[in-house]
């Protein structure tokens, strides 16, 4: 019997995670839990504000994209063919990326994803990211209504480093991303 490896599914966009319940429910009752293993959708957390409302949503890396381990290919034409078409009968799948004979992920592939994953599991960043020398509008804070020019960024902890006019002097700011828009 072949080793597990993962694949990507195509599915209807926001119906990743359907996709995955289907899956997972139907595995016991049509006996495919030894060839169809863990399912996957990468997320990160992500903070964004709203009508002055800060709030943090999930973001999928792949939207409409399912990731999934599984023995496709083998020796028993019957049983790739069943795993085949348990995948492609689950509602809201479209079909496997690269087609009729997909590949499955390389090992190192799979690996960084899965660090990323990791990685990113508890960290929020930012929704919109800035760049150096952009100028934005503080939208929060004590220096609100104020604009200036963004001299830092640091992505990692959601943070910037806003040159601002203040009485005739260019003074750095530190801010967090949702503090600012883009002007």
């Amino acid at each position: 019997m072949s080793e597990k490896q993962w694949f990507v599914l195509h599915t209807l966009t926001g119906q990743e995670a359907k996709v995955k319940e289907s899956i997972e429910r139907r595995l016991d009752k049509e006996e495919m839990r030894d060839y169809v293993g863990p399912i996957l959708i990468p997320t990160e957390k992500v903070s964004e504000t709203k009508k002055g409302v800060k709030s943090v949503i999930t973001r999928k890396f792949f939207p409409g994209y399912v990731l999934v381990n599984m023995r496709l290919y083998g020796d028993d034409k019957k049983v790739v063919d069943t795993v085949w078409y348990f995948i492609r009968e689950t509602p809201g799948v479209i079909g496997f990326v690269g087609g009729e004979r997909p590949a499955p992920l390389r090992p190192d592939e799979v690996e960084q994803l899965l660090f990323q994953v990791e990685e990113k599991k508890e960290k929020v960043k930012p929704k919109v990211i800035y760049e150096a020398g952009e100028t934005v509008k503080i939208t929060d804070g004590p220096f609100m209504n104020f604009t200036g020019t963004v001299d830092e960024v640091d992505a990692d902890r959601g943070k910037l480093k806003v040159s601002v006019a203040i009485f005739g002097r260019s003074a750095p700011v530190e801010l967090e991303c949702w503090q600012v828009e883009r002007q």
